[in-house]
């Protein structure tokens, strides 16, 4: 049986059961394979805009099997998706900036019925930042340990809905709702990263933006005080 990357596994979870899905940056194609196997969804679209990694992928679907089941498709993030070929849309692997970069592209996203499922390596909050700008609403976010680094997972939904959130959001998320001890230093790690930001800017740059950092500093770290953690 095909095993997965926690960080993978982390996000193979949100998605739906019954749902045909697309992974965009499929690489070798191990999470459509693995949820196709595992009866989580009948078919998937394994996508890349590569074809050296596409290569790979095929190796991956011919060894288990699964040609009439998962499709290959050479693809820059959506664009060569049609609407109606999948309900979840999987992104791993890649930077925030860039997953906002192609989700934006694909209009058609903002539908109620589709989900889009991200794990984002770095700058989570520029996913997250599209999302609330958008009409997306997060539904919940999940945080695990891969080979000692720290990450963070998440499935949204359209729902045309423009709710207004704390400063801190963008970079918190529903991770405090997790109630995990890998999400609580996930958070202190963000903590971290943005007092570095904050102390830069108060030497080098703007006084009002590491303000503006402070604020969601303490905004975070009241959230994470919050937790009630398995550990």
């Amino acid at each position: 049986m095909l095993n997965l990357s926690e960080r993978m596994l982390m996000a193979a979870k949100m998605v739906r059961h019954g749902s045909v899905v697309a992974d965009i940056g499929t690489d070798h194609a191990y999470l459509p394979a693995y949820l196709v196997l595992n009866g989580i969804a009948p078919k998937a679209l394994a996508c890349d805009v590569r074809k050296g990694p596409l290569a790979n992928a095929e190796k991956t679907v011919e060894h288990y099997g699964l040609e009439k089941q998962i499709t290959l498709r050479l693809s820059d993030g959506f664009d060569e998706i049609e609407p109606f070929e999948a309900q979840d849309f999987i992104i791993c692997g890649m930077g925030g900036t860039l997953m906002e970069q192609l989700v934006s592209r694909a209009y058609w996203l903002k539908d109620s019925s589709k989900r889009i499922i991200v794990q984002p390596q770095s700058h989570a909050e520029d996913i997250r930042k599209f999302f609330v700008e958008n009409g997306f609403r997060i539904l919940f976010e999940d945080a695990c340990v891969d080979s000692g680094k720290l990450y963070c997972a998440m499935a949204a939904e359209y729902t045309g809905d423009n709710i207004e959130k704390s400063v801190s959001y963008i970079y918190t998320g529903e991770l405090p709702s997790c109630q995990k001890k890998e999400a609580r230093l996930y958070l202190q790690k963000i903590v971290s990263r943005l007092r570095k930001k904050a102390e830069s800017e108060r030497l080098h740059g703007s006084a009002d933006e590491a303000e503006r950092l402070e604020r969601i500093i303490a905004e975070t770290e009241e959230k994470i005080n919050a937790m009630q953690t398995d550990g």
